[in-house]
């Protein structure tokens, strides 16, 4: 295979050592017949071990020419495409008989957050995700309430995900190395999350960590005076310091949804 030059426009980075990528494969654990869909497979470090135990796995991949690549290979189904402009949902349709989608990759950094929100409405038809990250985004991801890392990631994913982090990776474990230190993280979708319309959670959340320093009367309780809540919720407090629970039951009293 001629050699591939990574492209800083895609974010590419590509996994080279074996040690981690044999650790990153344990931790999915894929299973024969399993629909899995790889994000941005590169130059398929992780997708041929994948595929060695799944049999067969559909990925997205956005560089033509890795796609060209990818496509001679029988074991594939190949979507060449931006991954935000995928239909997962349509995906997991055509894969229903074989259960819910698991979804896997190593995500490119300047996107992963548009990626992580493109695939929060299609939880519902998602087994389990396993991504690279930056280091620093999952923290933010896993964070839990009282530090400087929990924010509005941790909320919004939290409400629909059990998030958690299970090991780093050094950036001497990629060609070429990136700047900073990635991790993996595993997102298991709550089987039945709390009804609410996720625009007003995000906004909610928004507002209360638009001042992180002041207390949430100044912030979140001007948000919801303006909504005409009349319910109880302390404000006397910082944004980090309040429970993912207790956003999302506030945003369930707020929602449409909720009572409908």
């Amino acid at each position: 295979m001629a050699q591939h030059i990574a492209r800083k426009r895609f974010g590419q980075h590509f996994l080279s050592d074996m040690g981690v990528i044999d650790a990153i494969v344990r931790a999915i654990d894929p299973r024969p017949g399993q629909p899995l869909v790889e994000i941005g497979p590169g130059l398929g470090a992780m997708t041929d071990p994948l595929v060695a135990r799944a049999g067969a796995l559909t990925v997205v991949e956005l560089d033509r020419d890795l796609a060209a690549r990818l496509r001679k290979r029988p074991e594939l189904t190949v979507v060449e495409s931006d991954v935000l402009r995928v239909d997962f949902r349509a995906l997991a349709a055509e894969r229903a008989a074989q259960g819910r989608l698991r979804v896997v990759g190593n995500l490119p950094y300047n996107i992963s957050s548009p990626i992580l929100f493109h695939l929060l409405p299609v939880a519902d038809v998602v087994q389990d995700q396993h991504f690279m990250l930056q280091k620093e985004v999952v923290d933010r991801m896993a964070a839990a309430p009282g530090g400087k890392d929990y924010g509005r990631l941790s909320v919004m994913l939290q409400w629909r995900y059990q998030v958690e982090s299970l090991f780093d990776v050094p950036p001497e474990a990629f060609e070429p190395p990136p700047r900073v230190d990635s991790s993996i993280v595993r997102m298991l979708p709550w089987p039945q999350p709390v009804a609410l319309d996720p625009a007003l959670l995000e906004a909610l959340v928004a507002s209360a960590f638009s001042q992180r320093r002041k207390l949430l009367r100044h912030t979140l309780g001007r948000w919801l005076e303006q909504r005409g809540f009349g319910g109880e919720f302390n404000l006397q407090r910082r944004a980090e310091e309040v429970p993912v629970a207790e956003y999302v039951a506030l945003a369930a009293a707020l929602s449409p949804a909720a009572s409908g």
